[in-house]
């Protein structure tokens, strides 16, 4: 795959309403997706290329993710006063709340599986999410 046809897929997935793409084209994989960082970033747009024999799976599996239980409606804090329930660089205990997803007019906290190391947030405070979307970056401990 060339430079120019990336760069039209890169336009065409930046236009459309689309948050996760993939594409393989013989030993090239592409996959893009959009990501708002933090609270008031610009959304930002990741691309991973790579061919499957120098894949190195082992990086890959290394990042660890706290995502989304279900479809809905991303707050970092109880409300708007407070402050936020983790933030970058925060040890995260299993059990812990590290934000509310409104879904339905119901507030789901969303607790910690593990003990962890907040690496980044990557979604932006009342921003929609996906079922499977990724919300924080973590470092397990």
């Amino acid at each position: 795959m060339d430079l120019e046809k990336i760069e039209g897929l890169i336009k065409i997935i930046e236009k459309s309403s689309l948050t996760t793409f993939s594409i393989k084209e013989g030993d090239v994989k592409i996959s893009m997706s959009k990501i708002k960082y933090a609270p008031g970033a610009a959304e930002g747009m990741t691309v991973n290329t790579s061919a499957q024999e120098e894949g190195n799976p082992a990086e890959e599996e290394e990042q660890c993710f706290i995502t989304s239980p279900i479809v809905g409606t991303f707050y970092a804090a109880a409300s708007p006063d407070e402050p936020a329930f983790v933030k970058v660089g925060d040890v995260v205990k299993g059990g812990q709340t590290v934000c509310i997803l409104e879904a339905m007019k119901l507030m789901n906290e969303i607790e910690s599986d593990f003990d962890c190391e907040i690496e980044a947030v990557l979604v932006s405070n009342e921003q929609k999410v996906e079922y499977g979307q990724p919300l924080f970056r973590v470092n397990k401990l």
